[in-house]
């Protein structure tokens, strides 16, 4: 392919990714520049730690290596869906993380991904391609970043100046070689607020997140029926997941763009969890509410569980 035909389609390419509801969308080359290096490096540091807990998927070779994941890829179409809106939470209510708030994002975006590879294929006689969401093993933030959609902030989360940290990245991995945008420069300066708001501190230094001290592992990925005294006193508040450190941070002001796609408006029951009321909901009543949502990963056992570390109440008698 010629460098102009490549322009042209990665342009193309792009486009439709915003045509798609993407906020934002750009391309990086595999292998990727130097700091894809740096980022496997930290990672391989991270999992040397113990950081990533009971997480052992953390681990996948693949996740350093992308190319197990799409033998002959060439290029990533990073994508970006903007998630934050609006809507506050009843005062007094319990808190789930934005994310959870609509529909399984892990869904909306593999769908609009795969529409996207569908259009590249017939683009390009014998192309391949695989659509990756945060469930997938790759370096999905590292590859948001070298794409040019923003920067690892403090807090482990991808920053774009125009939407913040509001954004669930996918990712559509190509042998078709495209153009690359430039890697977004880091812009989180000399802040630290997400480290000193952390009422865990889970963020061991800057960049550096131990999810055995973090809220949202506990509430989303332990399984044991007790949380951890060390994290139950500190919930906040927080039943699933945690926006804490994104909440405080000064790239996530007030001003910022609201999503108006109708698969990330929020459930109106999240807004307004009550512990008390929700402690006797049966399964079946989870069941029902979550349906279609990226929070069924938690159990509704694990949802008693939180919610009664969060009000204060002790575990029941087995």
């Amino acid at each position: 392919m010629s460098p102009s035909n490549a322009d042209n389609l990665s342009q193309s390419l792009r486009q439709r990714a915003l045509d798609e509801g993407f906020a934002v969308a750009g391309i990086a080359t595999v292998p990727g520049s130097s700091r894809l290096a740096l980022r496997s490096a930290a990672l391989e540091r991270w999992l040397d730690a113990g950081y990533q807990g009971s997480m052992a998927w953390m681990a996948d070779p693949r996740r350093r290596a992308i190319d197990a994941l799409l033998p002959g890829v060439r290029s990533v179409l990073a994508v970006g869906l903007n998630y934050h809106v609006k809507a506050q939470r009843s005062p007094g209510s319990l808190a789930v993380a934005r994310y959870g708030w609509g529909r399984d994002y892990h869904r909306v975006i593999d769908g609009r991904l795969r529409r996207l590879g569908r259009w590249l294929q017939q683009q390009v006689d014998g192309a391949s391609w695989r659509v990756c969401v945060d469930s997938g093993p790759l370096m999905d933030k590292a590859w948001a970043e070298e794409a040019g959609l923003g920067w690892i902030g403090k807090h482990g989360n991808l920053i774009n100046p125009k939407h913040g940290s509001w954004l669930l990245l996918g990712h559509l991995l190509t042998s078709v070689p495209l153009t690359p945008d430039r890697p977004a420069p880091t812009r989180c300066g000399a802040c630290r607020l997400c480290l000193d708001a952390c009422p865990t501190e889970a963020i061991r230094e800057p960049f550096v997140v131990d999810s055995r001290r973090c809220i949202s592992f506990h509430t989303i990925e332990n399984r044991d029926p007790v949380l951890p005294p060390a994290i139950a006193n500190h919930l906040q508040g927080w039943v699933a997941g945690c926006d804490i450190c994104q909440d405080i941070c000064p790239w996530n002001g007030p001003d910022l763009p609201s999503a108006s796609n109708p698969e990330v408006q929020p459930r109106p029951w999240l807004l307004d969890l009550q512990g008390s009321q929700a402690l006797s909901w049966s399964d079946g009543d989870w069941d029902g509410r979550l349906r279609a949502s990226a929070l069924r990963r938690i159990k509704p056992w694990m949802w008693r569980r939180n919610l009664r570390a969060a009000l204060g109440l002790s575990p029941p008698s087995a």
